[in-house]
């Protein structure tokens, strides 16, 4: 039977409550582990010797620490990295008093084929790469005594992707301990059935576990904690559970006059979980929450709390560039601030469910989230993928993937594909409705959708499932003006967008937009040194230029929005070319996370950024004729001046998004000026550069944690003695890292640079390169040293900030 507490001993309890201990212990599990590539099936055993296995800090991906090869198994769309199998191996020590404790470890992604070994003694399997996963170790531990962990990791069977995936252990690890009475794994599901300006109805699901052999009366604590770590609500109630089961219990809150979640200022509240058996506490969970209410209509589009809103979105794969698959909640931050400033508002979880780091930074960074399941079901893509998985997990991984992530408020689209096979034929139709039915099964607050590349309805299976709420169509943008007519009442989506192919720095000149290749397996007209025009001017076949898919989303009031692919280039896929081409062209940002020209005209649209950039840059062949090009905004015009000449003003007329002149080419200063009303809003200059005369060094923090963890990006670029980036710069770059820091990756974003992301150097490309550095946990501030023939070495320094404890928290969300 539920009683409800009183008022006055609940706000008593509530006060006590965020005064005690947390009693459910987390502990980051990633350090100390040994690894060899290979299969070593002994090392299941105690006295197996490891003396000559690596000792690593986890997350960690083997592939990206290998060299480029044209015959690797994995092939040109995961970038030419070796993949093979590998084992981790660790001992540790669990302490005496834990003996009456349910442990259990969480891994956050493991690619691929993973088994756990604990003593010898196998305790699960997972397939799939891309989902999290746990298992409780309570029976096959020695408490008090050493313990031995191994791990399994089988990427070998290739190729098993369309784009690069990563090998190993490449997410974090968790060891958890709590009671026997506690919330289960994912134990809360927390919705929102009425939010309104006034108040908000709050729902909770708990699911408790009771791992004793007795049954257990307790008392179940909610609160709600705003982002001040105020409690703004709080329910108590009495339970009862058997022994040996799980059963969910349900609270209802309510709040007043709370602040909406959206997109320009993400509030986020806590509801905080307390398990007490007797007066003593057992457990402590935290889940967040926002308040937000959305809706997609087939006339208006999409809308955030009852504000019309575009979804502006880009597509986005699970690599960090250099870092490979390796998860870090630093990389992922860099990136999405990076797609902040550009003005997007959304993230499409391509093509696979992404990280914990990445759910929680788009909860409190301010993005609306597609969250993407699978690329395949049963009909295949590439030889080894995960259509043979399929019949035997896709239900598991389905579950668990919605039972993850379905608390987080950024969260508003559930994708139960991408340009699936089965598209094209009837067992589209039963498949459909059987992923929509679990994922309503789970939650019904979010709509179910698909990315579809058919839109003739007959030829379309999963459209004619009638099982999706939210229909998502890939490319073909000249075909959307017809879908309120043709997909008459349905609500609609441009799930993946533009496959424009751009380099950043390089500018062929031209005035036509070509399509590379204009057809499947069509020879074309590339550029010898895998090279493509950053002017937004080429284009795949299937695909369209950012401006033409942009303009067409823009006055369609019906499209809910668009995602662009992709935010960033990403390691494999390097249409259009063959080897040595080893990653993406498609990002308005480079693998190095340095912005392509197009990165501004999206900002001048997206954001509310005063915006003025011109391209190219300013080093040519004297009297060559070059194409100038201005993104622009929050002006009526914008006058261009070379060495002090006008060249004219210009405007953009009807739905231009940039501007353009014809300039022949002579040294000096290019002057763009922006006015409103006659008056000055924004002025620009790009000057000819001189003889390159010093490395610049610049990152983008001053500061990091002592923690093993925190990075610190830093942008090498090569100037001439005025300051001007020298922008055919190549030059060869040699690094050295002292004190507290590691150097864990190199990048130019030249997408055919077969180097390794893991050299002590690196080769300037247009200009510039990227080396990221990692804490080693010294207390030392870190010196970079950048050397080159013929010039002065540089370098930076970066402080390193003491902490006390380990980075992570018990905040697993």
């Amino acid at each position: 039977m539920v009683k409800k507490i009183t008022l006055a001993f609940a706000i008593m309890l509530s006060v006590s409550i965020f005064a005690q201990k947390q009693v459910r212990i987390v502990e980051d599990f990633n350090k100390n582990w040994n690894f060899k590539l290979g299969d070593y099936p002994e090392a299941i055993n105690a006295k197996f010797n490891v003396s000559d296995w690596r000792t690593l800090q986890l997350p960690h991906d083997w592939s990206i620490e290998g060299a480029f090869d044209k015959d690797a198994k994995t092939k040109q769309a995961q970038g030419f990295l070796p993949a093979g199998k590998g084992w981790y191996r660790k001992t540790f020590t669990i302490p005496a008093n834990w003996k009456n404790k349910t442990v259990s470890i969480e891994f956050d992604g493991v690619f691929k084929n993973s088994e756990v070994f604990i003593n010898g003694k196998s305790v699960g399997i997972r397939p799939n790469g891309y989902i999290s996963f746990g298992y409780d170790l309570s029976q096959y531990l020695s408490f008090g005594k050493e313990n031995v962990i191994a791990l399994k990791v089988d990427n070998d069977s290739q190729p098993n992707s369309r784009w690069y995936t990563g090998s190993g252990i490449y997410r974090n690890v968790r060891l958890i301990a709590s009671e026997k009475l506690h919330v289960g794994k994912w134990g809360t599901f927390v919705t929102t059935p009425e939010v309104s300006a006034e108040k908000s109805k709050i729902h909770l699901e708990v699911t408790i576990d009771n791992d004793n052999v007795s049954v257990k009366e307790f008392k179940l604590v909610t609160s709600i904690v705003n982002a001040e770590n105020k409690e703004v609500a709080n329910f108590t109630s009495i339970e009862k559970i058997g022994a040996k089961t799980s059963e969910k219990k349900i609270h209802n809150l309510e709040i007043k006059q709370q602040k909406l979640w959206n997109t320009e200022n993400p509030y986020l509240y806590k509801v905080i979980t307390k398990v007490y058996e007797k007066s003593k506490l057992v457990d402590n969970y935290e889940t967040p929450l926002g308040f937000r209410y959305f809706n997609f209509d087939s006339e208006k589009g999409f809308s955030l709390n009852g504000v019309p809103t575009k979804i502006y979105g880009v597509c986005l794969h699970h690599d960090n560039g250099a870092l490979g698959a390796v998860e870090n909640i630093h990389a992922v931050r860099r990136k999405l601030t990076l797609m902040k400033e550009m003005g997007a508002n959304a993230i499409r979880m391509s093509h696979n469910p992404h990280s914990l780091e990445m759910m929680q930074l788009c909860d409190e960074m301010g993005f609306i989230v597609q969250d993407e399941a699978f690329d395949v079901w049963k009909k295949k893509k590439v030889t080894n993928d995960y259509h043979k998985d399929w019949d035997a997990w896709h239900k598991q991984d389905l579950e668990d993937f919605i039972k993850r992530d379905r608390n987080h408020p950024s969260v508003m689209m559930w994708s139960i594909g991408n340009e699936i096979r089965e598209q094209f034929d009837s067992t589209g139709i039963a498949i459909t409705r059987e992923l929509a039915k679990i994922v309503k099964s789970l939650d019904v607050t979010r709509p179910v959708t698909s990315a579809l590349t058919e839109n003739v309805i007959e030829k379309n299976f999963i459209y004619q499932s009638g099982a999706l709420d939210l229909l998502g169509f890939n490319y073909k943008h000249e075909d959307y003006k017809d879908f309120p007519t043709k997909f008459k009442g349905q609500k609609i989506l441009a799930s993946e967008s533009v496959s424009a192919l751009e380099t950043r720095g390089h500018y062929d000149q031209s005035d036509n937009i070509k399509a590379w290749p204009t057809k499947h397996g069509a020879p074309f007209d590339g550029n010898a040194d895998w090279t493509v025009s950053a002017y937004d001017q080429v284009k795949s076949y299937w695909g369209a230029t950012h401006e033409e898919n942009w303009k067409t989303i823009k006055s369609q009031d019906f499209m809910a929005g668009t995602f662009i692919w992709t935010g960033f280039d990403y390691i494999g896929e390097p249409d259009p070319y063959p080897y040595p081409a080893r990653s993406s062209y498609f990002g308005i940002v480079d693998l190095a996370g340095l912005p392509k020209d197009v990165y501004y005209m999206y900002q001048s649209e997206w954001s509310k950024k005063t915006v003025l950039h011109i391209l190219p840059h300013w080093n040519w062949t004297k009297d060559q004729e070059i194409n100038v090009w201005a993104y622009y905004n929050n002006a009526d015009e914008v006058e261009l001046f070379l060495n002090g000449k006008s060249l004219g003003k210009k405007s953009k007329q009807n739905d231009d998004l940039h501007i353009e002149w014809k300039v022949k080419f002579e040294p000096g200063t290019l002057k763009a000026v922006s006015r409103k009303n006659g008056k000055v809003v924004l002025e620009k200059e790009i000057h000819t550069a001189g003889q390159a005369s010093k490395i610049d060094l610049k990152g983008d923090k001053t500061s990091i944690k002592n923690d093993t963890y925190d990075l610190v990006y830093i942008t090498v670029s090569m100037l001439d003695k005025d300051g001007n980036l020298v922008p055919n710069a190549m030059d060869l770059i040699n690094f050295e890292v002292t004190g507290g820091g590691k150097l864990v990756g190199v990048d130019n974003g030249y997408q055919a640079n077969l180097e390794s992301f893991k050299a002590n150097s690196c080769k300037l490309f247009n200009g510039k390169c990227v080396v990221i550095i990692q804490s080693n946990g010294k207390k030392d501030n870190v010196q970079l040293k950048a050397t080159t023939s013929n010039l002065q070495p540089s370098a930076i320094e970066v402080k390193v900030n003491q902490i006390s404890q380990s980075h992570r928290s018990t905040k697993i969300f």
